[in-house]
Formats: structure tokens, sequence, C-alpha cells
């Protein structure tokens, strides 16, 4: 029997593939896209085989003698193919990872199938058939599909007939090669399609249709939603249109249920995978489209490595299968925007609120002007109280969580922060404990102030804890619901309380961001913003763009049913741009200014940004690994722009900044320093910091990070 070697590699943060033996392999299967179960040193770790041979690789450093056999393989059928391995391949390069690593991103970490269940929602959905399209929407399917209105009216059953007669618009976009030049296909000017319109102009219902007309056609589709914002209701809405043919994947199920599903999407049993950002990875047979539903949401981005962003690997397969991209947001990010003012990016724009509500009235509540107790001024309250005589409901909005923001002493000014990160502590009034939301930390709260001894101490700022007790004070006859990571105490919590408020079970909703996603509430008619300012000092570039963002999303939940809707949002800043424009309504004009201060500042879209990020125990430590580094990256590059080569231009327009001590300069009892690298190419950044890492040994406990096209840059 012929022994087989296989190329293994592993979830570990190093750039080369293992040799194992596989000698129980009687009928000579192929061991690719199976993971194995193996001892690497002494550690007992799950391999994942990229490809196998008869004999011994001649560059193997091993003698053949050394190799060890595989414990066992843990997989019945391949669990991924080479189209992963390539993507992977991509994502290594492209995100400074091992191979390991991108695959293990990618991959369900179950060891065995289990019912994946929890997510049939039929019964909570009335949506299960198709709507009627508006006449806006209806051209936006079109032209998404590259399809004409006749062509539309068809049935499944014509559709699936039609094969090769397809209108040639969508053939050319579901096609998996590109037309030959003989073809005059209506094919779209690129692969990349925005949705853009108002919350409420029925975004979601263009994707469902398009969603459909691929299904017809016998083509797969992601569907993409924010982590989030993976509340039931698009989930809701996708599994009770397509039943049986959706998997759903998000951080609820376990690694076994994952496994489940992709079980299913490889069997061609699931069709249409709706999830949260690692769902970009699904292995889609025929895939025809992906959506990225609120594409400018942050939790696209992943925090660990691979810092990979789904919308980028979403271009990515996009391109290597020449099928659709489609994106959709009311606020997108200002590189979309850029990419669509460009013509990098079709856009559809949809106008009109579908359920016949108008736009909200939106007020500002300047509190610089105002002497008040407590959180909620005397404008806002006043709303509340007519808003409840109506009988109507109230959500109020604070991106902040716990009992008040931060413990302060009012002699010295000292505040308290946690002892392992450098951010402010936050008083959770239920636990009489003082939390950091970064580590966990947590102490009880002094009574005088450690600095000075001052009794005179006490709590600034205030969050979701703090207003619910006031809103209960100021309105002891509402019901009053909170909704926030730290109030959900159990799974299914989070759609059950958004139930409760949409059947009239409570009148005011207090939460985090997590109010802020497409919900809809056909009784709501104020929107209360308690502070606007919150991200906006945040020392990060993205910070305007956030704020826009959220006051946006969030006054789009009033009005959605009703023309009376009303937003009112207090903050100490009327006048700064994020604000001002989105009060106003005025979102042409914000991307405008933004875009001009970006240009100014020479951040993206204008340039390109990679962020090193050295962290270590001791303060000594990171700032010394930061600093070393600094100085041979400065080497790397001063190189590169002194002799001709196909970076010698980028490189002399190409800079260094740090290194610096991160926004937050401590996390978990480490220390941090951030270099970032700035330019006009991204390939260039990439290999500086690839030609860094592969000659750079760093010191002892220093950890480095390498994150491409960052998204924060705390």
């Amino acid at each position: 029997m012929p022994k087989s070697y296989l190329q293994v590699v592993l979830n570990l943060p190093l750039n080369q593939s293992f040799t194992y033996l596989d000698c129980e392999n009687p009928d000579g299967k192929s061991r690719v896209g199976f993971r194995a179960d193996l001892k690497f040193g002494n550690r007992r770790m799950t391999g994942f085989v990229i490809s196998e041979s008869e004999s011994l690789p001649p560059d193997c450093p091993v003698e053949e003698s050394k190799i060890r056999p595989i414990l066992r393989i843990l997989d019945d059928e391949a669990l991924f193919d080479d189209e992963i391995i390539f993507l992977a391949r991509w994502m290594s390069a492209y995100y400074l990872c091992s191979l390991g690593e991108a695959i293990s991103a990618m991959l369900p970490s179950g060891k065995r199938e289990v019912d994946a269940g929890g997510f049939s929602f039929i019964e909570e959905t009335p949506e299960t058939k198709a709507r009627t399209l508006s006449d806006e929407q209806a051209r936006a399917v079109e032209e998404i599909l590259g399809i004409r209105n006749d062509k539309l009216a068809v049935s499944r059953e014509q559709l699936s007939l039609e094969g090769e007669s397809l209108p040639p618009g969508l053939q050319a976009a579901l096609s998996p090669t590109p037309p030959s030049s003989g073809d005059t296909p209506q094919r779209p000017v690129s692969n990349l399609h925005y949705l853009y319109g108002a919350t409420g102009t029925g975004k979601t219902e263009v994707f469902m249709q398009v969603c459909e007309r691929l299904l017809a056609l016998g083509k797969g589709v992601i569907y993409l939603v924010p982590e989030i914002g993976l509340t039931p209701q698009v989930t809701q809405a996708v599994v009770s249109r397509f039943g049986n043919t959706a998997a759903v994947l998000h951080s609820g199920l376990t690694p076994s249920q994952k496994l489940s599903e992709w079980r299913r999407i490889l069997k061609r049993e699931a069709r249409i995978v709706i999830g949260a950002r690692s769902a970009v990875f699904a292995p889609v047979p025929d895939l025809g489209m992906i959506i990225i539903d609120e594409e400018h949401d942050g939790s696209y981005k992943s925090g660990n490595s691979p810092r990979y962003h789904a919308r980028q690997v979403a271009m990515y397969r996009c391109s290597k299968k020449k099928i659709p991209l489609l994106m959709g947001s009311a606020t997108p990010s200002v590189e979309a925007w850029n990419m669509m003012e460009k013509g990098g990016i079709q856009r559809h724009t949809l106008t009109r609120r579908l359920a016949g509500g108008a736009m909200p009235e939106i007020k500002c509540v300047n509190l610089t002007a105002l002497s008040m107790e407590g959180s909620i001024s005397p404008v806002l309250q006043k709303e509340i109280e007519a808003c409840l005589e109506e009988k109507r409901q109230v959500i109020l909005f604070l991106n902040r969580r716990g009992f008040t923001h931060f413990f302060r002493c009012n002699s010295c000014g000292f505040e308290l922060k946690c002892k392992n990160c450098s951010v402010s502590l936050t008083f959770h009034k239920a636990e009489k404990r003082l939390r950091c939301h970064y580590c966990g930390y947590s102490v009880s709260p002094p009574q005088s102030c450690p600095e000075c001894g001052s009794l005179d101490v006490g709590y600034s700022g205030f969050g979701t804890e703090f207003i619910e007790n006031e809103v209960k004070a100021k309105f002891p006859n509402a019901r009053v619901v909170r909704l926030d990571t730290d109030s959900l105490s159990h799974k299914g919590e989070l759609s059950e309380k958004i139930e409760a408020f949409k059947k009239g079970d409570y009148d005011i909703l207090l939460g985090t961001q997590m109010v802020a996603k497409g919900l809809n509430f056909p009784n709501l008619k104020l929107v209360g913003v308690v502070l606007a300012d919150t991200g906006l000092h945040m020392p990060d570039f993205r910070a305007a763009e956030r704020t826009f963002s959220l006051i946006t999303q969030v006054a789009g939940r009033a009005g959605r049913f009703f023309p009376d809707g009303k937003v009112l949002v207090q903050t100490y800043c009327p006048d700064a741009s994020p604000i001002a424009y989105a009060v106003a309504g005025k979102t042409q004009e914000f991307y405008e200014s933004e875009l001009e201060v970006r240009k100014m500042l020479n951040f993206p879209p204008f340039s390109r940004l990679l962020r090193l990020v050295f962290r270590a125990p001791s303060e000594a430590q990171a700032f010394s690994g930061a600093n070393g580094a600094a100085g041979i990256l400065h080497q790397i590059l001063r190189g590169l722009a002194a002799k001709p080569s196909k970076f010698q231009e980028a490189a002399m327009q190409s800079e260094i900044l740090g290194p610096a001590e991160c926004p937050l300069s401590k996390i978990a009892a480490n220390y941090r320093q951030q270099i970032i690298l700035r330019g006009p190419s991204v390939s260039l950044l990439q290999y500086m910091a690839q030609t860094f890492r592969d000659n750079f040994k760093s010191p002892g406990e220093v950890y480095i990070e390498y994150d491409v096209d960052p998204v924060s840059l705390l």
C-alpha cells in the first residue's frame, strides 16, 4: 500500500506547511480538504490538508524516518476545496497572516455534526410572499441583474428552463467566464452595485427579489448582515421566504451546529446563506451573488488575526467568479460613497418610503444653553410626556453602556481608570461595581478620592442604566425596557424584548447601537438621541463618519409608518458637521465635506493605511519593540525610494507615523504602541510589513499585530 504524505497547515502564525504521514487510507482516497487530528511538538492540534503526494516532497527539511503519522482524519467528506485554498492564499498574502490562520478563520470548528436548530422564525413573520415592487425597486432589480421588465415577469419554471436563452445582461452577470469579444452583452460597467436609500425605502425587498430570481436560476447567494444587527428581523424574512433552502450562520450557533450548516451548503441543500462576517467564506456551489446589507457597519472587519474585512473578501470572490456584488445602506462608508461618485460602483437609489411615512422631523437640543438635572432635557421630557399621552412609543438611544460614565474627583480632577487598560471605569449600579468594558476588571467604588483624599467625588457622564433610573423616576407610569449587552442574559432575549416592544408591551425602549439597526416599530413616534457627541471625540479619523451614520440610522426608526415621527438630538456640539448635516438630512453635503477633510489630512480613501500594534506586559518592552521596528521600517522605505523598482514612485510618497502610544494604551494588562504606514499603494505597505516580518524577530514578550486597512485606530 503506497504511503501518502500530507502537506498540512495549522492555525499558528507560521508561514509554512508541515509534512505528515497518512498510514490508514486503504482506499487511497484523496485527503485534500480534510481536517486531521495530529501532534505538533507536544500539542495536540487540528491541521488542514492542502496537498498530498506519494513520495516525500523534495523540499521537506526532515528525513523520512522522522515524519510523524497523523492521529486520525476528522471528517467523512472534504470540508473545503481548491477555491477555499486559493482564497486562503490570497488572504494570507493580503492580510499578512499564515495560510493556516486564514483557513481556520474560514471553516467551522465543530468536531461532529448536530442539528443546527434555533432559527425557525416562520410563525413570527407574515412577509413570506414577495411584495409587489414599486417602480424604483423594480428598476433597481432590473439594473442589478441586467434584465428588462418584460423578462422579470417570467415564472420560476420558465426561468429555470431558459438556460442559454437568458437575457444577455443576466447571462453575463452570472457567467463564470467572461463573454468572448464577439458578444456584446449589456454588461454592467462594473460587477459592483450599491442600493442606496434612506431607512424605510424597501432595500430588503429588493435584496429578497434579487435572491429569488438567482435561486430560480439554480444559483446560490450569500447574504451578509452585521453581527450586532443579526436581530431576527432580516433573518426571519429570509428564512420565512426561502424556508429550508436558507442556512443561517451566526455566533449564537455552537461549532457543531455551524459544521452541520456548512455540510448542508456543500450538499446543495441550502442555496442561500445568511450570516455575519464569516459567512462570506461559505462554500456555496454555483455562487451567483454576494449581498452586503448595512455595508458601512464596523463589525464586517475582524478584530483578530487574520484581520480581514468581509467587504474586501466579497469583492475578491466576486471579481474572481465574475459575479455581481450588491451592497446597501442608508449611510454608505466614505470609501464606498467615493467609489460611487467616481463610477467604480454602480449606484441604484431608492427615494420613496414605502409605508407612506414621511422622513421624521429632526430637531437639535443644544445642551450647552440648558441647566439640567440628569440627562433628559426639559424639551425631550415634554415630548416624551406628549407621546405617552397619545399611547405612542418612544426609543431613547445612547451610545454608552453602564450606570454612569466615570468616577471623577471634583477637587483635583482625578479620574479612576482601569489598572489593566487606560480607559475610564464604568459604574454599574445593580452590582455596585466600577467595571472596565475592555478587559472586565472590576472594583468597588471608593468613598474618597484616591489621589487627594477629597470627599467631593462623583460620577460624570451617564449610561443606559443611569437613564433607565431617571426615566422610571420621571415617567412612573411608563413601561420601560432596556436593550444593551449588559441587560441581555440569555439566548433569544434580544428578539423577545424587540418583539414585546413591537407588540406594544412597553412604552419606552432604551438602548445602545443595537436599536439603531433596521428595526421597524409601527407605533413608534419619538426617538431621542440622549447624547450625540459620545463618539465624536474619539481619537480616530472615522469618528465623524460614525457619528453621522449613527444619528441618521437612529433617526430612520421614527416616521416609518406615521407621518408625524419626531427625532430629538441632544448635543453639546450642534454645529459639528456630522451632527448638523445628519439633523438637516444633508447626506450629500456631509460626504462632500468629509471627503474634503480626508483629502486634506491624507486619510482613506485618499491613501492606504497599514497598522502595526506592539503589545507587551511592560511599557518599556512595548516602546523598545516599536522603536526598533520603526528604525527598520524607515530603512526599508528609504531603500525602496532610492532604487528603481515598481515600488519606487509609491515609496517616495509614503510615510511612517509613530511609534506612538495607542489611544487605548493598555488593554488586558498589555501596554500598546503603534506604527502606521501610510501611502498611495497598499501593495507597497504590505511589502514593507512582510519584509519586516520575515527579517525581524520580535524581542521576548512583544507581540506584533498586523492590520491592513484598519477600521479603527484605537
